[in-house]
């Protein structure tokens, strides 16, 4: 199982970056795939995740609006398009795994304990 997300850069605030998350080893439509970020001195933050087969998405408060998850199960790929970037997005961002699926609607399901599979991380900085 391998999960290698990428994506990020340099981008002035206001700005939009896309990151994928590229999956192997696995069969992606049997799991959520979810982001997170972790910026300097600060706990790790989940953001969003989708279950692969019912293409149903969850955000976390801090992003509801300006990101947009989204999958290509074809090329075994989650993607997260981040728009209306502020200094505050700076982080490392990374993907994760987790068996959990669901249709609709769905609370916790950006609980970390959740996920089995992490991938390295791509920084991501905002700043003029």
């Amino acid at each position: 199982v391998q999960l290698q997300a990428s994506g990020g850069g340099l981008v002035q605030p206001g700005g939009s970056l896309r990151l994928s998350c590229v999956a192997s080893g696995f069969t992606l439509e049997d799991y959520t795939i979810g982001w997170f970020r972790q910026a300097p001195g600060k706990e790790r933050e989940g953001l969003s995740c989708i279950s692969v087969n019912s293409g149903s998405a969850h955000y976390g408060d801090s992003v509801k609006g300006r990101f947009t998850i989204s999958r290509d199960a074809t090329k075994n790929t989650v993607y997260l398009q981040m728009n209306s970037l502020e200094p505050d997005d700076t982080a490392v961002y990374t993907c994760a795994r987790s068996g959990l699926t669901w249709t609709g609607q769905a609370t916790g399901v950006l609980t970390e304990s959740l996920y089995d599979y992490w991938g390295q991380g791509t920084l991501v900085t905002v700043s003029s």
